[in-house]
């Protein structure tokens, strides 16, 4: 997973500003691959089965509350709402609202969720201008492929630095959608890309002290993509190298910057197609422990009464940051590994099947002490087979719980449910939205809704996504 490189191969041999620029002008709905036009109505729909959810927080409302307050312009419309803001407030609050569950899609390898960064700023300039579907999925697809290629272009080092990737990396997404749902050209993009390094920051500290930090950082990254789109519209430039220079965010923002993974296949190998979206409310490196502790609980008759300890099979990637066994708060219950598995060894028995785990039942895991003290009894330990079985798309898991009898049970999750191996398809994203919006959404309201979600490429303009309201005090 190390695209390291000297500095003397990275320094300028590559051009990645100008050629991220270059691709997002010339990309078009008419040119991309089919099978990346299919999977755009599912990563649309997936934003939206998690704003469900998070239009309610409290973080969200709090938010909200400083937002709706800073005043500007109505041109752009909030998730189920109808209110409406300027274009960057409204970037800051939907991102706000959908990026802060740790729900939405994930690319593993740039260690980012690019579509919590992208499509607010699409959907909020795209209502500014009066984008059409083909126009706000071509803006989509541009946002995603430059978040995502940026992000393994400074990977891992980026991370073990304490960096944010979604938040320090995502606004590139917006930044180049935007300028590209703005009509501007291959300059005006450069720009908007090369503006976005100089705002590029945000740290991890969260997955060690806890508070409520990343429940915002998804819109603040959003909001700062639509400003710099809207700065280079109005003819403010950036440096032409400013990704690839020698004190360019490649090498301000790692220790092994490489061109590679921006260059290689761009405008024919799409990036989009390897994301991994998430059945449960956790990071994307959690996912395959639940499922593992799931099968063990479905197949093996495991379930957390009988269980003396725990030893969970990790990539060493994940070593400080995910393993973390005594969690203080909801968020970082949900980047835990060894908490995850509890919760689920703990809480899965009974529960219907697909299981699903939101937000709110990390808040309860919390309050459990019997899932507190079996994650205290939960160790990781670096496993050879998973570390090689790691990819830049998915991270594999190996449960072996020591039971109370005595007994070792054994299990693994290899392709975990959401990666690009094993997809979740529209039906099963709209069946999941289904399942979280109906209590708050109009049953028809919606079926008409993801109907013209399906076939993005026919709708009119963007206002037209925008028209789902929850229901008076849901």
């Amino acid at each position: 997973m190390n695209h390291s490189t000297t500095a003397a191969t990275a320094e300028a041999v590559y051009p990645a500003t100008d050629e991220l620029a270059k691709f997002v002008h010339d990309l078009t709905w008419d040119n991309l691959p089919q099978e990346v036009r299919d999977r755009i109505p599912t990563l649309l729909v997936d934003y939206f089965r998690v704003g469900s959810v998070g239009r309610s927080a409290p973080w969200t409302e709090r938010a909200r509350g400083v937002l709706t307050a800073l005043g500007g312009t109505p041109d752009s419309s909030i998730l189920y709402d109808d209110a409406r803001l300027d274009p960057v407030r409204a970037a800051y609050l939907n991102g706000v609202i959908a990026g802060s569950l740790d729900w939405d899609d994930t690319h593993v390898g740039s260690m980012l969720h690019p579509g919590v960064v992208t499509w607010p700023a699409v959907i909020a300039i795209g209502e500014l201008v009066g984008a059409s579907g083909k126009e706000m999925a071509a803006a989509a697809v541009a946002g995603y492929e430059t978040v995502i290629r940026v992000g393994l272009s400074v990977q891992p080092t980026h991370f073990y630095r304490g960096f944010h990737s979604t938040t320090a990396v995502g606004l590139f997404g917006g930044a180049v959608a935007g300028a590209k749902l703005l009509g501007l050209g291959k300059d005006g993009i450069r720009d908007a890309l090369a503006l976005a390094t100089g705002h590029a920051g945000g740290t991890a500290q969260f997955y060690l002290s806890g508070s409520e930090i990343k429940r915002i950082q998804a819109g603040k990254s959003a909001a700062q993509g639509v400003e710099c789109a809207l700065m280079a519209r109005a003819g403010i430039t950036g440096p032409h190298d400013a990704i690839e220079g020698g004190a360019g965010f490649g090498r301000s923002h790692s220790d092994g910057y490489d061109p590679a993974p921006i260059q290689d296949g761009l405008g024919s190998r799409y990036r989009i197609l390897d994301l991994q979206m998430k059945p449960h409310a956790v990071s994307a490196r959690v996912l395959a422990t639940i499922e593992t502790a799931c099968t063990m609980v479905d197949e093996q008759s495991v379930k957390g009464a009988d269980i003396a300890s725990i030893e969970i099979g990790i990539p060493e990637v994940v070593v400080g940051r995910l393993t973390g066994n005594a969690p203080r708060q909801l968020q970082q219950s949900q980047m835990s590994i060894p908490f995850g598995a509890a919760m689920t060894f703990c809480m899965a028995p009974g529960r219907p099947r697909p299981l699903v785990f939101d937000f709110n039942d990390f808040g309860k895991a919390l309050e459990t002490p019997e899932v507190v003290d079996l994650s205290s009894r939960t160790t990781c330990v670096v496993d050879p087979e998973i570390q090689a079985a790691t990819t830049l798309e998915y991270v594999p898991s190996r449960i072996t719980a020591t039971l109370k009898d005595g007994r070792k049970v054994e299990n693994r999750t290899m392709l975990p449910l959401g990666c690009h191996k094993r997809p979740m398809t529209f039906d099963d994203v709209a069946s999941r939205f289904r399942q979280v919006a109906g209590p708050i959404l109009d049953k028809d309201a919606l079926e008409v809704w993801l109907d013209q979600a399906s076939r993005i490429e026919n709708i009119g303009s963007a206002a037209d996504l925008m028209t789902l309201r929850a229901r008076r005090g849901a």
